[in-house]
């Protein structure tokens, strides 16, 4: 019989995780192999170049572009503050004068005598790369990040929105099936991390973007709420740079579909614990998925071992999510894996699985390109 490797979506209690924490583009590396570090303390950092503007020194002066130097009170590399006079022409009457003030705080970048231009920069802007899990540093790259390993339950999402957060670990509803509601959520819950069961609808969301939560964690939402929470329609990119208030990871996908009782269970188990999320996804080429790490912070991380994650073929006994219709979102455990080619409803001859679906008990056959396996 062939393999057949899916694609998988993680749900492990306890596990071992490594985040690269790495900068933009070179700077200092404050933490050294070995150092514990905590998901708050700065593990890189450096300055991004500021913003460039133009002037034209010539045209408002009515000079030519070989006698600038003569007329700018500022020189390369000089800073100034905004409305401060960097070029001014002369005159034996002083009214007579024209002045170029500063549109901004900066120093002068260049001063050219061919084109007459000035080009002014904005001061440099810190960039700061934070732990973002506690754990220990394993790995140093000089110049751009460590390599941060935890010991951590550990979940992966199918979509998200918004940057990495973290807080803690809160449930505001009562069973995975459950919908999240305006009324679910209060004041208790600002600056948590909340789990919402199946669904939540936008009057949902936007209520807790006001009372101030820092993450949901739902089975999906209407991809019109998406678009009503975001302002526009997501095209193919990689999210998790949206700044709408909270980060959002949704579990199983879009639409009301209940929660897998396995995620639900994992996240129960680690109620109130500080969890770290990030909704950033990429379904193309280079796969990110939206994540969940929720760290054993009394775990011996001195002894951390890494751990060598492999892909695995599909077996009887999986659990498997259907990533296509007509049974999407549908959650079951692989029965029988025939290893001849099938013919499927389009007419075409494809390797097929039979699944029994969580809940009913309802047993199908259906490619094994339209699953996903649920790893632990």
């Amino acid at each position: 019989m062939g393999h057949s490797y899916t694609p998988g979506l993680r749900v492990a209690k306890r596990t071992v995780i490594a985040k690269d924490r790495i900068l933009p583009l070179k700077g200092e590396v404050v933490n050294k192999i070995g150092d514990l570090v905590q998901r708050d303390s700065i593990v890189a950092k450096t300055d991004l170049p500021g913003n460039v503007s133009t002037i034209n020194v010539v045209n408002l002066l009515g000079i030519q572009a070989m006698e600038i130097d003569q007329y700018m009170l500022k020189k390369v590399g000089d800073s100034f503050e905004k409305d401060e006079l960097i070029a001014e022409s002369k005159s034996f009457i002083k009214w007579f004068s024209t002045q170029i003030k500063a549109p901004l705080k900066g120093k002068i970048e260049s001063i050219s005598s061919v084109t007459g231009q000035v080009l002014l920069r904005e001061p440099p802007i810190p960039v700061q790369v934070k732990g973002y899990i506690n754990g220990k540093v394993t790995e140093v790259v000089p110049k751009e990040g460590v390599v941060v390993e935890t010991v951590c339950s550990f979940i992966q999402g199918i979509f998200g929105i918004g940057g990495e957060t973290w807080g803690t670990l809160k449930f505001a509803v009562k069973s995975p099936g459950d919908v999240l509601e305006e009324a679910n959520i209060t004041s208790e819950y600002k600056d948590a991390i909340i789990v919402g069961g199946a669904f939540a609808d936008f009057a949902a969301i936007k209520k807790a973007i006001q009372v101030g939560v820092k993450g949901i964690i739902l089975g999906g939402i209407k991809d019109g709420d998406l678009r009503t929470i975001l302002g526009y329609d997501l095209g193919v990119a990689i999210t998790g740079s949206e700044d709408v208030g909270v980060t959002l990871v949704l579990t199983e996908g879009f639409g009301k579909i209940q929660m897998a009782q396995r995620t639900w269970n994992c996240l129960k188990d680690r109620e109130g614990a500080i969890a770290s999320i990030s909704g950033a996804t990429q379904i193309r080429a280079g796969v990110i998925r939206p994540e969940i790490i929720i760290p054993y912070d009394d775990a011996d991380l001195s002894r951390i071992e890494k751990e060598v994650h492999e892909a695995k073929p599909v077996a009887i006994g999986n659990q498997v999510r259907v990533i296509r219709q007509p049974y999407f979102g549908r959650i079951g455990t692989v029965t029988d894996l025939p290893s001849a080619l099938t013919q499927i409803e389009s007419e075409t001859h494809a390797r097929v699985l039979k699944v029994k679906f969580e809940g009913n008990n309802e047993e199908v056959t259906i490619p094994r390109a339209n699953i996903e396996l649920i790893e632990e």
